[in-house]
């Protein structure tokens, strides 16, 4: 019984609100400017190329550094 209320008085509140009418719309005055483009493309040349360096194996410095030891990695005799 009560959620058929809150549903009916939902409904009555929805259609009070929408029904208002409340037209003072206020008109705007558009402005309309003229815009101008001037794009300059210039080519660059590059003077020095850039050679990049090719490894046998993928992220082979990134593995070597991660498989470092420390003195506590060894094992000790009891």
């Amino acid at each position: 019984m009560k959620t058929v209320l809150t549903i009916i008085a939902v409904i009555f509140f929805g259609t009070v609100a929408m029904a208002q009418d409340t037209s003072n719309e206020v008109k705007v005055d558009t402005v309309t400017v003229g815009v101008e483009l001037n794009i300059d493309i210039q080519k660059q040349t590059k003077g020095e190329t850039e050679v990049a360096r090719l490894y046998k194996f993928k992220n082979s410095r990134v593995k070597k550094e991660l498989s470092f030891k420390t003195k506590k990695d060894r094992a000790k005799l009891a």
